[in-house]
Parts: structure tokens; C-alpha cells; sequence
């Protein structure tokens, strides 16, 4: 296991830069997923890590060690891919032992960490199978067991779970928590998915356009956001913003009506107000925000239904439990409590407050 430290990260191809001189410590140990759209820099930052890509400036430090320099090979790293990158006129015994090709271990002690890792990944019976006869999921486990092998000082995941389909994602990401959890090995995991994120993470790292906007735990991330584009990219549904007005004693919606707002917000600027849809209700409160609006959508999922009503040309998003289930249409009145709404600045997009 091993630390990892970026300082002052940077990475140029030409006269573009792609990342920009970022700072993230990674703990022992540590699950750490990078999250954000795709060209945000966030598998740049990987393979940097990896030492696949040369590094612009700044410092990569491996428990401790300046790696800026170091092949791939001298870094006490294992990495997955998005393809699985496994051999297909191999066996899966043979494909898992190929993390251990330039190795000076005896054949014996070599079989046994194949038969280790394949007994964890629950591969024991497929090892004389060849990955044509494999699920996506199972090629994916050969994957994983070929890092493991090594017994790396830190596992690399480049979006390892975009080739699954929506049941095998699932399973695979419980099975790689899990994983995790047994083995204790400091984990970078790349994602664009941020349930992904929230689900697997211990921290989790948002980036845009090769910065780093806010770094912390799934929880600290969807309840206190640091600015419009973690608000919006963390949770799902994404949340509802909607512009106000600040006035002497609250705030006038674009929507209509007036809300409240903490005073240490600004009084004199243009804001966005923001709900998450789950907190947005058909419920009637005293305090809080209020929107009616027409039904213009709703999702049914058995658990919750989620309710977009149109008012003004915006479309709002609320929830309901799973069996109220409006027509379309219909009048709608959604609520939601004061201590729930999210503020920020209009033209800096930045929080003003946490509920």
C-alpha cells in the first residue's frame, strides 16, 4: 500500500494545456475516484499517475518518492483498462499469471497467487477457459486478477466498468468495493458516471476542464457543494436551479413568489436558488419554496416517481412516492423545506451557503 501525492500537476500537449497545475493527496489505503465529464483531464491525470504520459510540471510522489521519471514498470502500480487488455489465445490461469511474466518468483510460488487471486475473483473454475467463453464481467475479474497478482503498492482504474451493461456495472461495482475493502490497497478509480462515484468512493475528486473544483466525501459532496457544476453533476436527478432576485427580507423567483434567505447571503446581486428533486415535494410546508407548475413528465420506478411540471417555460423536478403517480396535465404544487435549498452566485456560480 502507499500514498499518492500530486504537486502541482501539470500537463501540456503543445501550446493547450489539459491540466492545470492541480494538488490531490491520497491516503493509504484509500479509495479515490476522479469524476467529471468527458476531456476534463481526469484519465490524463491517470495515466500520469501510471507514468503512460509525461508529465508538463509539478511532482508525482509514490509513497513518498518523486516518480516523475520512473517507467511504468518501477512504480509498484497495476492498472485496468477500459478493454480488459487481456489475451485471447490465453487461458484465464495463463492470462492472470502474465502480470507476473518478468517476476523472479519460482513456478510454485507463481501458481499460487494465480489460484489466490482467481479463488477471491470467484474465477477458481474458468481458469482453463479462454475469454471468448466469458461473460464481460468475468474478462473483467481476469483483468483486476492480473494487477492483483503483482500485489501492487496502488490499483489503477481507468473506467473499467463502461464496456458492462446496466446489471453487470452493478454487480462489478460491489465486487471491486469489495475487493478493496479485503485487500486494503490504495485504489484510483476514473469514472464519468457519478453514481459510480458516490457508490464506491471514500473520497471523491470532481474536475472540469483540467481543474480540480472540490475534493471530499460522497455525503460532503452532495449535501454542501462548492459550486453550480458539483451541485448539478453530483445526485440524480440533477438538481433544480432557478433564478431570484435578492430583495430587503428575501428573495423574488423568476417563478413567482418569495423565499427566504440566510443573511449572510449578499443583498444586492442576482442568485440562483437550488433543490434537489428528492427534497422537492407534493407536501404542503409554511416555510420554504413552492412551485406549481403543469405535469408535463413522469418517471415511474416503483420506489419513487419523479414529477417534472412545467411553469414559465423551466421545467422543475420533484419527487413523490412510488405509488402517487400524477396524470399528465395536471395542476401540480411542489414543497420544499427552507434548511433544504442550495444558493449561489449567478455570475460566478459559486455557493453563497450550505443549507
Amino acid at each position: 500500500m502507499a500514498t499518492i501525492e500530486l504537486d502541482r500537476l501539470v500537463k501540456r500537449y503543445g501550446q493547450t494545456t489539459v491540466v492545470h497545475g492541480i494538488d490531490l493527496s491520497i491516503q493509504d489505503g484509500e479509495f479515490v475516484v476522479l469524476v467529471g465529464p468527458s476531456g476534463c483531464g481526469k484519465s490524463t491525470t491517470l495515466r500520469m499517475i501510471a507514468g503512460l504520459e509525461e508529465i508538463s510540471g509539478g511532482e508525482i510522489r509514490i509513497d513518498g518518492r518523486v516518480v516523475n521519471n520512473l517507467q511504468p514498470k518501477d512504480r509498484n502500480i497495476a492498472m485496468v483498462f477500459q478493454n480488459y487488455a487481456i489475451y485471447p489465445h490465453m487461458s484465464v490461469a495463463e492470462n492472470i499469471a502474465f502480470g507476473l511474466y518478468r517476476s523472479k518468483l519460482t513456478k510454485d510460488e507463481k501458481r499460487r497467487r494465480v489460484e489466490q487471486a482467481a479463488e477471491t475473483l470467484g474465477l477458481s473454475q474458468l481458469l482453463e477457459r479462454r475469454p471468448s467463453a466469458l461473460s464481460g464481467g468475468q474478462r473483467q475479474r481476469v483483468a483486476i486478477g492480473r494487477a492483483m497478482v503483482r500485489d501492487p503498492a496502488a490499483f489503477l482504474f481507468d473506467e473499467p466498468l463502461s464496456n458492462l451493461d446496466a446489471q453487470l456495472r452493478t454487480q462489478m461495482r460491489i465486487e471491486i468495493k469489495r475487493l478493496h475493502h479485503r485487500l486494503g490497497t490504495t485504489s484510483v478509480f476514473v469514472t464519468h458516471d457519478q453514481v459510480e462515484a458516490m457508490t464506491m468512493a471514500d473520497r471523491i475528486v470532481v474536475m472540469r476542464d483540467g481543474h480540480i473544483l472540490q475534493v471530499g466525501t460522497p455525503l460532503d459532496l452532495y449535501e454542501k457543494p462548492v459550486d453550480v457544476f458539483t451541485a448539478r453533476f453530483i445526485g440524480s436527478p440533477t438538481m433544480n436551479l432557478m433564478p431570484a432576485s435578492l430583495r430587503e427580507g428575501g428573495a423574488e423567483l423568476s417563478l413567482g413568489g418569495t423565499i427566504e434567505v440566510p443573511r449572510s447571503s449578499p443583498k444586492t446581486s442576482d442568485i440562483l436558488v437550488g433543490v434537489r428533486p428528492q427534497d422537492l415535494v407534493p407536501t404542503a410546508g409554511a416555510r420554504g419554496l413552492s412551485v406549481t407548475g403543469t405535469v408535463a413528465v413522469v418517471e415511474t420506478l416503483g420506489s419513487e416517481t419523479f414529477v417534472h411540471i412545467e411553469n414559465s417555460g423551466q421545467t422543475i423536478i420533484g419527487s413523490a412516492p412510488g405509488r402517487q403517480i400524477p396524470r399528465i396535465g395536471d395542476k401540480l404544487t411542489l414543497h420544499a423545506p427552507a434548511e433544504r435549498l442550495y444558493y449561489f452566485d449567478k455570475v460566478t456560480e459559486k455557493a453563497l451557503t450550505a443549507p
